[in-house]
């Protein structure tokens, strides 16, 4: 008489090998390359206006999304609502950080409704190679009459601002 070996292990073994291949090819055919990922997300932005400081500006935050060049550079250019040539504002890149946030110098000009441009350049840690180029726009609702020309208050105290016979 023969004797029947049981066999019911190695099927399990062959049945979770063919599940863990097929989850496996599934999630091969279904993931995000990182290849094909921009290298950088512009995620928001706008206009500040702080009126106790009498400052206006604008910006936008970038997102890393995947790994950059080390000492890669942030190159922005603002368009300037009060005319003249855009105002350049460089920022180095670093491992540390995902989000950078990127604003303009100080501004006067703004008009509400009206588009304003921002060019958006990566490059190399020497500046020779991009590495990528974003445009973007934004528009304030309001103009920037609501700022006063002086500061309302001076010092990290706030404290009234005298030129304006404060006390």
């Amino acid at each position: 008489m023969a004797v029947r070996e049981d066999r019911t292990f190695e099927k399990v073994v062959i049945g979770l090998i063919a599940i863990a291949g097929v989850l496996f090819a599934y999630g091969w055919a279904t993931r995000d390359d990182p290849a094909e990922k921009p290298y950088l997300k512009i995620a928001g932005g706008g206009f500040v206006y702080n009126y106790r400081v009498a400052e206006v500006f604008y910006g936008f935050t970038a997102y890393v999304m995947k790994p950059l060049p080390i000492g890669s550079w942030l190159i922005a250019e603002f368009e300037d609502p009060g005319g003249g040539p855009p105002m350049s504002v460089e920022t180095r890149l670093h491992a540390r950080s995902v989000r950078y946030g990127v604003r303009s110098p100080s501004i006067r000009g703004v008009m509400a409704g009206k588009p304003y441009h921002i060019s958006i350049r990566l490059y190399n840690r020497t500046r020779t190679k991009l590495l990528w180029a974003g445009e973007k726009d934004f528009v304030s609702q309001l103009d920037d009459t609501v700022v006063p020309d002086k500061p309302l208050v001076i010092g990290p105290g706030y404290h009234p601002n005298p030129e304006l016979g404060g006390s």
